[in-house]
């Protein structure tokens, strides 16, 4: 039985802005991964941590839990799924446990002085599909969310909660998605984005020509320009 959202404390791999911090970066790992993984994957292809002058980059790890795509075996996953694909129902209990442990990091900034307006929220494979469920049904006055390689399910809540209304403003998405990729496809990303965009979200979204489930330079470079466009130095 999973523990309730109160006892988890997300172990979290941090990496402290080089001057004055006035904004926060929550980045979620894709399944099977960890905060200090994603930090390191990401430093290999930049040949240097992602950093910025004033934004502080939180890389949380999700906690073990038996994963039904690796037959109950125990993985870092933000939520466990039925199977990958996007034609299948999600697992919602365990999605909407981890809105709440997830939440609670957002909260810690908060109370250190950061607004919800200077926060950002993404992340790579599942990780970017547990961003959008946490901004979009929770956190819709963050900065903004991205996602990649990422999808969500053709009958997600995200989008029965978005043709509900009740926000006149919503944040900005950004995807990127290989052309290539086999594990979650291309056009399962587009699907989502369209979807959103049909919604009322601002959506932008980058095809990587022969990426596989990987990310690369170009993909980084995007973000890293994107995420200052929405994050500003004060």
């Amino acid at each position: 039985m999973a523990a309730s959202p109160g006892l988890v404390h997300l172990q979290r791999c941090v990496v402290s802005p080089a001057g004055r911090h006035s904004a926060s970066l929550i980045f979620l790992h894709g399944s099977g991964h960890s905060g200090e993984g994603m930090k390191e994957w990401i430093r290999c292809i930049l040949n240097q941590d992602l950093t910025f002058q004033h934004i502080k980059i939180i890389y949380p790890t999700a906690p073990s839990r038996p994963y039904t795509p690796l037959k109950g075996a125990f993985s870092n996953v933000w939520f466990d799924r039925f199977k990958i694909s996007n034609d299948c129902p999600e697992h919602l209990e365990s999605i909407d446990q981890m809105c709440q442990v997830l939440s609670e990091l957002i909260d810690d900034e908060v109370k250190n002085g950061i607004q919800k307006s200077r926060i950002l929220i993404g992340g790579f494979s599942m990780g970017g599909c547990m961003a959008m469920h946490l901004a979009y049904r929770n956190h819709r006055d963050v900065a903004g969310v991205f996602a990649l390689s990422s999808f969500l399910n053709k009958d997600s809540v995200v989008y029965k909660g978005l043709q509900q209304g009740g926000s006149s403003t919503l944040p900005e998405l950004l995807q990127c998605h290989g052309t290539v990729d086999e594990l979650v496809l291309h056009s399962w990303g587009e699907e989502t984005n369209s979807k959103l965009k049909s919604l009322g979200v601002s959506t932008v979204f980058h095809s990587l020509p022969n990426l596989y489930h990987d990310l690369n330079r170009t993909e980084l470079e995007r973000l890293k320009s994107w995420i200052l466009t929405k994050l500003p130095e004060e």
